[in-house]
C-alpha cells in the first residue's frame, strides 16, 4: 500500500528539514513537499522526527553461551528491536573449530527466518584459518553476502583465538574484501588474573571487572590495530568501554590505518559501581568487557562527539537474572555474560547524547544508522531517506518523557540493564520496507517478515568518499 508521511522533520545524517515522503512498493520513491498519490494512506507525523531506521551491529539472539542460551530469540529480540526504533539488525554466527562455515551459517538461518520481525544479516566468526576455511570464505561472501569475520581476543579455551589466526584473518579480509571485526580484551592475561581471584575467594560479581582491568582491552585494541597496519586491512573493534581503548583507535587512524570503533549505551550510561550491588544483583550487570569507572564515560561521549568512535552497537546478549545469571552464585565466571540493551540503544543516545548537547541530531542518526550501513555494505539500501533506498523508517516523538522498565519492556528477560532511567524520546511507529511493525506503539507485525540481508564487500575507498574526515 502507497503511504505518504506528512509534517514531520525529516533528519539524516547530513540534513534536518521539514518534508514529505512517498512510499511505494516498499521503497522511497519521492521527498518533497506538497505529495500526492492516489489512495495513499497518510501519516501524520506532526511534532515528530522521521529519520531513517536504526541498525543494530551488534547482537547475540539465540545464543548458547556458559551452558545456557540467550533468553531473547529472533522473535522477541526483533519485536523489542523494532519498539526501540532499530529496523535492521546484525548478530553473530558462531563457529565450530573442524566444522564447514556452511552449517553454522544454516543453523543462524534456521534460528531467525520464521521469528525475526526486522531485516536481519550475520557477521561469522572466525576461530580458526586453514585450507578449508580459505576455501570456504569466497563462497561465504559470494553466495550469502556474509562481508564481516569477527575474531575473539577473549574467553580463552572457548572463543578465543591466536594472533596468528587474527593476522591471517586480517590478510585473507583485505583479499576477500571483507571488514574484520574484533573482541579486544587480552584473554590470556584474564585467565591468570581469573584463577589468581578465584584461589584468593574472589567470587563476587565486581571481580568480573576487577580481572578484566581497562589496560588489557587498551593493550589486545592496539595490539589489532598493528595488525592491521601490517596487513594493510581494514579493522572495526566491537564495544570500546574505556579511554584507553578510543585512546589506541585515535592513534591508529592518525596513522592512516583502516580502524573503525564502536561503542554501546550501556559504557555511556552505567558505571563499574554497578557490579558492587549487594545481593548478588551486580550480576546483572556481567558482560565483556566490563562496566568501567565512572571517568570513561565523558572520554566516550567525546570520542561518538569528535568522530573517534564512529557507531553505536547494543551487544544485545540477554539472561534472566533469575535462573540464568545466578548459575554464577560463588563463582563469578560461571555467571552468563551479557546484557539486555537491543531496545533501549537508540533512545539513550539521543536522551543523553542529543538532549543534553553531546551529540547533533545528524550525528545520532549517522551513529545509529547511517555510518553502519555504510561500514557494513548496505548503503544506501539502508541508513538513510532518499529516493530508491528501503522505506525503513522511524517517526519519533522527542519530547515525551518516560522511565525504562523491565515492566514495560519488549525484551523477554526479566529485567532491565537501565531500570528506572528517565529519559526524552521514544518512537510512536516503525516501518519496514514500507510496512508497519510498531503503529502507534502498538506491534502489528509477523514473525517471519524480516528479510535476510546479503551485504556488499567492504571498500576503503567507498569509505573515504563517503567520510573526509577519516584521519582524526
Amino acid at each position: 500500500m502507497k503511504k505518504i508521511i506528512k509534517n514531520g522533520t525529516i533528519v539524516t545524517a547530513t540534513d534536518t528539514f521539514q518534508g514529505e515522503i512517498l512510499i511505494e512498493d516498499g521503497k522511497i520513491t519521492q521527498i518533497g513537499a506538497n505529495l500526492s498519490a492516489l489512495g495513499a494512506e497518510v501519516i501524520d507525523a506532526k511534532g515528530c522526527l522521521v529519520f531513517p531506521g536504526g541498525i543494530d551491529p551488534h547482537t547475540h539472539l539465540d545464543m548458547p553461551f556458559g551452558g545456557t542460551v540467550t533468553k531473547d530469540d529472533f522473535e522477541s529480540g526483533t519485536i523489542a528491536a523494532a519498539f526501540g526504533g532499530t529496523t535492521t539488525i546484525i548478530d553473530f554466527c558462531l563457529t565450530n573449530k573442524g566444522e564447514p562455515l556452511k552449517n553454522a551459517i544454516q543453523t543462524w538461518h534456521n534460528k531467525s527466518k520464521d521469528k525475526a520481525v526486522i531485516d536481519y544479516s550475520f557477521h561469522l566468526m572466525i576461530s580458526e584459518i586453514n585450507d578449508r576455511v580459505l576455501g570456504e570464505l569466497p563462497e561465504v561472501i559470494g553466495e550469502e553476502g556474509i562481508t564481516s569475520f569477527k575474531v575473539f581476543m577473549a574467553y580463552k579455551n572457548v572463543f578465543q583465538a591466536d594472533d596468528e589466526t587474527l593476522f591471517k584473518t586480517l590478510v585473507t579480509a583485505k583479499e576477500l574484501g571483507a571488514l574484520v571485526m574484533v573482541h579486544a580484551e587480552n584473554g590470556d592475561v584474564i585467565d591468570y588474573l581469573t584463577k589468581k581471584a578465584l584461589a584468593e575467594g574472589k567470587t563476587d560479581p565486581i571481580y568480573h571487572a576487577l580481572t578484566r582491568p581497562p589496560e588489557l582491552e587498551g593493550e589486545a585494541t592496539g595490539r589489532a590495530a598493528r595488525f592491521t597496519g601490517l596487513a594493510n586491512s581494514q579493522l572495526y573493534v566491537v564495544h570500546v568501554s574505556c579511554a584507553d581503548a578510543a585512546e589506541k583507535i585515535v592513534e591508529a587512524r592518525a596513522k592512516g590505518y583502516d580502524v573503525w570503533g564502536e561503542t554501546c549505551p550501556q559504557y555511556l550510561v552505567l558505571d563499574q559501581s554497578y557490579l558492587g550491588k549487594p545481593n548478588f544483583e551486580g550480576a546483572k550487570y556481567v558482560w565483556s568487557p566490563p562496566l568501567r569507572e565512572k571517568w570513561n564515560q565523558e572520554a566516550l561521549w567525546n570520542a561518538l562527539k569528535s568522530g573517534q568512535l564512529q557507531t553505536l552497537g547494543s551487544d544485545q546478549c540477554s539472561f534472566d537474572f533469575k535462573g540464568q545469571k545466578d548459575l554464577g552464585q560463588g563463582d563469578f565466571t560461571k555467571i552468563p555474560n551479557g546484557g539486555p540493551i537491543i531496545e533501549d540503544r537508540l533512545t539513550i543516545l539521543f536522551s543523553e547524547g542529543v538532549k543534553k548537547g553531546r551529540i547533533s541530531l545528524n550525528q545520532f542518526v549517522d551513529i545509529t544508522s547511517t555510518r553502519i550501513a555504510k561500514l557494513f555494505g548496505l548503503f544506501p539500501k539502508k541508513g538513510t531517506i532518499a529516493v530508491g533506498a528501503d522505506a525503513d523508517l522511524v517517526i519519533f516523538d522527542p519530547n515525551v518523557e518516560r522511565v525504562i522498565s523491565a515492566e514495560t519492556h519488549h525484551m523477554a528477560v526479566d529485567y532491565n540493564a537501565f531500570e528506572g532511567m528517565k529519559v526524552t524520546g521514544e518512537p510512536v511507529s516503525v516501518l519496514v520496507r514500507g510496512e508497519y511493525v510498531v503503529r502507534d506503539k502498538q506491534f502489528v507485525g509477523k514473525p517471519g517478515s524480516g528479510q535476510y540481508l546479503k551485504r556488499a564487500k567492504y571498500s576503503m575507498n567507498t569509505q573515504i568518499n563517503q567520510d573526509q574526515t577519516l584521519s582524526i
